[in-house]
């Protein structure tokens, strides 16, 4: 199986009103198109021993329970598997996400997988180690499930909003006000449209120091330019070994590699052509910074501003 497109809704959209917050994921299920769970031996008894029992009621439609388990005996599709996978894997990492459904789509082979997310990063773990775990359920194969919780959980208390923050999101909430958070420095959006304020902390859009903020971050300054169509390196975040390994292989060689905090160069490595290299890039930029980018090696020339 593999995911084609990976969606972040963050509002109002297509597949739901009253669930702003989804993944919407293309899952191609290769030569698992036509195939149900009831129809894999043992699939059933090692889902159980893996998750022995949900932590909460998936809901398929709203304010609908579904058996999950009883449904997987029965047989279903493999992308209803990964679908309440990745909302398992909140719910046990301490944040609880409920709604999700999956459907095929127009084109043979391919299925929409839609699931609630609470932080978004953890969102697109979830997303990605959900069909991890269902290929290595089908197939038989030992997994590290441990791992991923560990990882989602790190998100969550890395995500996790201060005390002002929170106090201002929780009377929005109250009051029907809907919020997206827009970084990892509780940079959080109140409302859409013409009516959307931003805040951070106790801070609100009408100052300056938000331009500050965000040019301090390399993914969100990143993410502004692409929005503005300047063109930037392909490139993703990464915190170990094994996501470097997945980062490799989709972006491929030469490559970069540099703190996701850091400044003036430090811990960054370019022209990196080589596993060897990209490791040894890994362990120097995570001198300075937990979480690593790794990007498009292009050449061409170097500028830096600085003020007097």
């Amino acid at each position: 199986m593999e995911i084609v497109d990976l969606r972040i809704m963050r509002g109002p959209n297509y597949w739901s009103v009253k669930n702003p917050k989804i993944i919407v994921l293309r899952l191609h299920l290769e030569n698992y198109k036509y195939i149900l769970t009831s129809e894999i031996p043992g699939f059933y008894m090692r889902l159980e021993e893996m998750f022995s029992a949900p932590s909460s009621d998936h809901r398929s439609e709203e304010g609908a329970e579904n058996r999950f388990f009883e449904s997987v005996r029965k047989g279903v599709k493999l992308s209803q598997v990964v679908e309440h996978i990745a909302l398992e894997l909140q719910n046990l990492s301490g944040m609880g996400c409920g709604y999700g459904l999956s459907y095929p789509s127009p084109q043979e082979g391919i299925d929409y997988v839609i699931f609630a997310y609470s932080e978004e990063r953890a969102g697109e773990y979830a997303a990605y180690a959900a069909v991890k775990i269902t290929e290595a359920l089908v197939k038989d194969i030992k997994y590290n499930l441990n791992r991923d919780i560990a990882r989602l959980h790190a998100i969550r208390e890395d995500e996790h909003m201060g005390p002002s923050t929170y106090s201002i999101v929780a009377e929005a909430v109250s009051r029907g006000i809907p919020y997206i958070r827009l970084n990892k420095n509780s940079l959080i959006q109140l409302g859409y449209g013409v009516n959307q304020r931003r805040i951070q902390a106790t801070m609100t859009d009408r100052t300056a120091m938000f331009a500050v903020e965000l040019a301090g971050d390399k993914n969100i300054t990143k993410e502004i330019l692409e929005d503005a169509r300047v063109p930037v390196p392909r490139g993703t975040t990464v915190y170990d070994v094994e996501e470097l390994k997945e980062a490799v292989q989709d972006l491929d060689y030469p490559l970069i590699t540099k703190p996701l905090d850091g400044n003036h160069g430090k811990g960054a490595s370019i022209n990196i052509k080589n596993w060897k290299e990209a490791q040894r890039g890994l362990v120097e930029a995570q001198k300075y910074s937990e979480g690593v980018i790794v990007e498009q090696f292009i050449q061409g020339y170097d500028f830096l501003f600085t003020r007097n």
